[in-house]
């Protein structure tokens, strides 16, 4: 199939639609489907959640790739595209034979069809993935912002205030400071940002289940797990946690370039200490097997993409005691623009990078060699 593929045959509009897409992209490129059906919400009309899986090459192929999307919900608009766009071109039909791949569609279902990054316990489920049995991991300075990062009302005079309170915190402890609060996660404030649960999701124990299911006999596997809102508009930005100087993080280097993989720095700032990851639960789940991957996102427009999950938390928990439809319509397009634009240009760049990336993945699966002792499962 071409190389070049119209972006409004791989994106959706909602949820709804997105599934749609996938689920007949998959059937026609040979997949096996196996839905995992949300055991309690359904979609804003009605509709059925589910957790979509595709499974592409031979189930007994010692190397497997997992491909998810949505795990901040709203962002697999863009997952969902890139994962559709890969089955359209035919790339399933013409896999290694040693390889196999599986797409994992909408791991959050309930915030894709909601428009938001968080789940329907309002856990961002990329800091769910904690021993939930232990201690959570302390963030002190988070109780300090709060009030001012959620505020009572959404207005130009308490947006203002809130870019003067991080202002006082970063002049006090540093820009780096900052964004590690305001992004590694917290356990403290359920309705706060970066909230990591006070248990396992649904979606995190079905990502095991999966796991379990779909790679039982993988003895390599390779990670992408699509999101969006870091890095330059359009541009893929790679986010991986294998750890540096492991042999695991030189494959990823391999596959997908050095200056894209080692020492990336969000935002131009120190990477923060991010807990709870979907990367180390998949990690985890497969015990001692070896993993290679990463996030990888695509960057929006960054002030808003900043202000995005903030504004997804008021309209949430703050909007519904100052009712106002008008407002909120507008205020849940603009969370929706932030991290999903709905520019051409956003679009394209993001199936040409999309299909890029997956290939050479796929590529890097198919060459990889488990030479040297550093792994990195540690």
């Amino acid at each position: 199939m071409s190389e070049h593929l119209d972006y409004w045959h791989c994106f959706g509009e909602d949820y709804a639609s997105s599934r749609a897409l996938f689920l007949d992209a998959a059937a026609r490129a040979g997949a096996a489907v196996t839905s995992y059906p949300h055991p309690e919400w359904r979609g804003p009309a009605g509709e059925p959640l589910a957790i979509d899986v595709a499974t592409v090459g031979s189930r007994d192929a010692p190397r497997q790739l997992l491909v998810i999307s949505g795990t901040h919900g709203l962002e697999g608009r863009a997952g969902s595209a890139m994962q559709v766009a890969w089955l359209i071109a035919g790339d399933a039909r013409k896999l290694p034979a040693d390889v196999g791949v599986v797409l994992v569609h909408a791991l959050n279902p309930y915030g894709f069809a909601y428009a938001s990054r968080t789940t329907e316990n309002n856990v961002d489920l990329n800091r769910n993935f904690v021993d939930h049995r232990a201690a959570y991991p302390a963030n002190p300075g988070y109780a300090e912002l709060h009030d001012a990062l959620i505020p009572a009302a959404w207005s130009e005079a308490t947006l203002a205030a809130t870019e003067a309170a991080t202002a006082r915190f970063r002049e006090r402890h540093g820009a780096d400071a900052l964004f590690d609060v305001t992004a590694r996660g917290q356990y403290t404030h359920p309705d706060g940002v970066m909230y990591g649960g006070s248990q396992r999701e649904w979606s995190n124990v079905t990502l095991e289940r999966i796991v379990q299911a779909h790679l039982p006999g993988a003895r390599q596997v390779g990670l992408i797990d699509w999101h969006t809102g870091i890095g330059d508009y359009g541009q893929p930005f790679f986010l991986c946690f294998n750890p540096d100087g492991s042999d695991l993080q030189a494959e990823a280097a391999r596959w997908w370039g050095q200056d894209l993989v080692v020492g990336q720095r969000p935002n131009g700032l120190a990477r923060p200490d991010y807990q709870g990851l979907v990367f180390n639960g998949v990690r985890q789940f497969l015990g001692d097997r070896p993993m290679v991957g990463a996030v990888i996102e695509y960057g929006t427009a960054a002030g808003p993409a900043r202000a995005a999950s903030r504004l997804d938390q008021w309209l949430r928990f703050k909007a519904p005691a100052q009712p106002d439809a008008r407002r909120d319509a507008v205020l849940r397009a603009d969370v929706i623009d932030a991290m999903v634009p709905t520019s051409s240009l956003w679009r394209r760049a993001v199936i040409k990078h999309g299909l890029r990336i997956t290939r050479q993945a796929v590529d890097g699966m198919a060459t990889w060699h488990l030479a040297g002792a550093k792994h990195g499962v540690e």
